[in-house]
């Protein structure tokens, strides 16, 4: 591919002409031409100190909110972001990664991902490429964050727990050309994984792999031990050292905040993964919007135990420091409770993001008295609901007095509701906060779209500059997902009450969330149904108090057949994420049933409860 050009698939969504700055594309439904000034409301004690707080309560009685449009969005590109916040805060620790050794400040980081960025050109790829990073959290995969965004290159974030057939599967669904990854780590060995996809790995030059399976591939970069066909991180390096930055400079300024920069891939109700593409504008507005609502004032440090191919991870955490010009501590490699204390100990922090399962282990910690936490001023919860309980725990035992609830997803950049700092333990425990500035959010009836009076349950749809651009390569699955006049239908269940705040209280997809992680029925399903003798597989989330929720898979053999629990994990492992493999096999004879025939998960999900005593 020639320098410069640009092979993305064309991806569209629905936009109204001048609300968010993008062109009304054929066939949309036009819609009004920007946001009104409206009534605030001035019911809540803390409005009048926070200018922010005084949203709009919902009109008419009916289940719909606006955030404030009272400052603009940005139009800057990751790039820009980086390169304004280098020159206001040169010598403030941008990022610290504690199991690395590794300390960098706002400067010195700007430096390397523009040396970076410039390697990655001189090696062959250009704008619109596609780069997966596939690894836990480190140093190098900050640096291919941003350095493919100041080089136009798209990140593509690759779960680390990927086997060979999720791998192929996505990386060829983008058309990924370089993938860049550690050799192993802890008992998943990448390089040989991505073998079993790319036997020709063993015969190629580094930079030129021709692989029958996965064509769009020729680059592979690894982050520690050299390997065969593969080039490593500090060759990118030295190439982008030995390059005038001339080239990089010219590709920045073709850059637009609109252009697409990372691909997450979010599983579907189908069982197949979908690529929601994220741009520039998307993914710094939000954290931007994210950051401001957190009152991230002079000098922050942000302990980052969430992976960064997650979108928390990698807005929340790198993408808030780079536009906010906060310092972004990585305490370990995955998730380590202990590891996690350590590191806001050591380096005095004043913020935690995590899940409710991260909150948990670190207050389950055998010595959690031990550590100093008395620095900790706010943080973040979010990636599954939250019981009141481990909120009113995280405020009075690891003095976060300032925590917020955050909701969102992966195809709206991700955060649309979080809660204020100063709201109520009250609000914090029954609520995932209100809706943030430039967003619009309502709850339908999800048959006819009509939207519903406030305390009514129906299904939360989001509109505004966080709705992605579309899924890579899908636009079937982008229609089905964003209307016409650009309203996203998230599939949860929720409840808008009369002050604004939103309670999540079901899901109309059957999506189970584990730790955090996101876990599709219908993906399991149809892996479970290929082992020779199960005639049909049902997944369930039942309750659990560490994770949440754990995957229970519910087998009827084949007449005649036998298998045991430790037989069909065996079967998993290796073949689908660990974090997949369920962790209850239970053997049925049938399946509660509608009158209509259709499988009853509810019900069914009761059951097995109730089974497992749980």
């Amino acid at each position: 591919m020639s320098q410069g050009q640009d092979s993305s698939p064309v991806l569209w969504r629905p936009q109204r002409e001048g609300s968010w700055g993008y062109p009304q594309p054929p066939g949309a439904r036009p819609g009004p031409t920007r946001l009104l000034p409206i009534r605030t409301c001035p019911s809540l004690s803390h409005a009048a100190a926070d200018p922010e707080a005084r949203l709009a309560p919902p009109p008419g009685g009916l289940s719909y909110v606006q955030g404030n449009v009272t400052s603009q969005l940005l139009t800057k590109t990751v790039g820009q972001c980086l390169d304004d916040t280098a020159q206001r805060f040169p010598d403030r620790e941008a990022l610290v990664v504690m199991h690395e050794g590794i300390r960098k400040t706002f400067m010195q980081l700007k430096q390397e991902v523009d040396q970076a960025a410039a390697g990655l050109l001189e090696l062959g790829l250009g704008k619109g490429d596609r780069l997966g990073v596939w690894g836990p959290n480190s140093y190098d995969w900050i640096l291919m964050q941003l350095a493919t965004a100041q080089a136009g290159i798209v990140l593509v974030s690759v779960n680390p727990g990927y086997q060979a057939e999720e791998l192929e599967f996505v990386l060829k669904k983008v058309g990924c050309k370089a993938l860049v990854f550690p050799s192993c780590f802890k008992t998943q060995r990448y390089f040989e994984i991505l073998q079993q996809v790319c036997p020709e790995l063993q015969g190629a030059s580094p930079g030129a792999l021709k692989s029958q399976r996965l064509p769009a591939l020729t680059t592979v970069i690894t982050l520690d031990s050299p390997q065969p066909g593969a080039l490593q991180m500090h060759e990118v390096l030295q190439a982008g050292a030995s390059s005038p930055l001339t080239r990089l400079r010219e590709v920045q300024s073709s850059l637009s905040c609109q252009d697409p920069i990372n691909i997450q891939f979010t599983s579907g109700t189908t069982g197949s993964p979908k690529g929601a593409t994220l741009s520039h504008h998307n993914i710094v507005n939000n954290a931007n919007n994210f950051g401001r609502r957190l009152k991230l004032h002079e000098g922050p440090r942000i302990v980052l135990p969430s992976p960064l191919y997650h979108c928390l991870g990698s807005v929340g955490g790198t993408m808030v420091s780079i536009v906010l010009g906060t310092t972004l501590i990585l305490a370990s490699p995955s998730f380590q409770g202990k590891k996690t204390l350590e590191a806001i100990t050591r380096e005095r922090a004043t913020y935690i993001y995590g899940t409710p399962t991260m909150y948990v282990d670190m207050l389950n910690q055998p010595d959690f008295s031990s550590f100093d936490l008395s620095t900790l001023r706010g943080g973040v919860i979010a990636g599954s609901p939250a019981p009141p309980e481990l909120i009113k725990a995280i405020v009075g035992k690891m003095n976060v007095s300032e925590i917020v609830v955050g909701y969102g997803t992966t195809e709206n950049s991700p955060v649309t509701f979080m809660g204020f700092p100063q709201d109520s333990l009250q609000q914090k425990t029954e609520s995932v906060g209100r809706i943030l500035p430039h967003t619009e959010a309502r709850v339908v009836d999800s048959e006819t779209d009509e939207v519903l009076p406030l305390g009514t349950p129906g299904e939360l749809q989001t509109r505004g500059y966080c709705v992605m651009l579309g899924y890579w390569g899908d636009p079937q699955k982008t229609h089905e997902a964003i209307s016409e006049d650009g309203w996203y239908r998230t599939g949860d269940m929720a409840i808008l009450d009369e002050h604004g705040f939103c309670k999540i209280v079901g899901r109309y997809k059957d999506m189970i969330i584990r730790g955090g992680e996101n876990i599709y029925p219908a993906e399991l399903e149809d892996f479970l149904h290929r082992h020779p003798q199960v005639q049909e597989a049902q997944v369930v989330g039942v309750k659990d108090q560490r994770m949440g929720e754990e995957i229970c898979a519910c087998l009827r053999l084949k007449e005649g057949q036998r298998s045991t629990a430790e037989e069909i994990k065996a079967f998993c492992k290796g073949k689908i994420s660990h974090f997949k493999i369920p962790r209850y096999i239970v053997f049925v004879e049938n399946f509660p049933l509608t009158v209509s025939g259709k499988i009853q998960k509810f019900k069914l999900r009761e059951q097995m409860e109730q089974l497992l005593k749980l």
